[in-house]
């Protein structure tokens, strides 16, 4: 059984994450924001720019909250897998 809401709001939010990514990066370059606030921002950013998105969709406000909640999560824990070097467990 396919859902087609949530397959709409999953491929918005995949276009919110290239825009949220940016914004996040650049909060965190003209801020000085402890380290373990950024994914607060990056959902905070998100919904913003979820919020804001009227004129490029017709999902309803809530579901764009929603992909722009997932788009902030996600956007925030991509640039932390790609570029944030980790070596070691999680136990030492």
């Amino acid at each position: 059984m396919e859902n087609q809401v949530l397959d709409s709001v999953l491929t918005f939010a995949s276009v919110l994450a290239v825009f949220v990514l940016a914004l996040v990066q650049l909060v965190k370059s003209t801020v000085n924001v402890p380290k373990n606030i950024v994914p607060v921002i990056g959902l905070v950013v998100g919904l913003v720019v979820g919020a804001a998105s009227f004129p490029f969709t017709d999902l309803e406000f809530v579901l764009r909250l929603w992909a722009g909640g997932i788009a902030g999560l996600s956007a925030t824990g991509l640039f932390e897998l790609a570029f944030n070097k980790r070596d070691g467990g999680t136990k030492e």
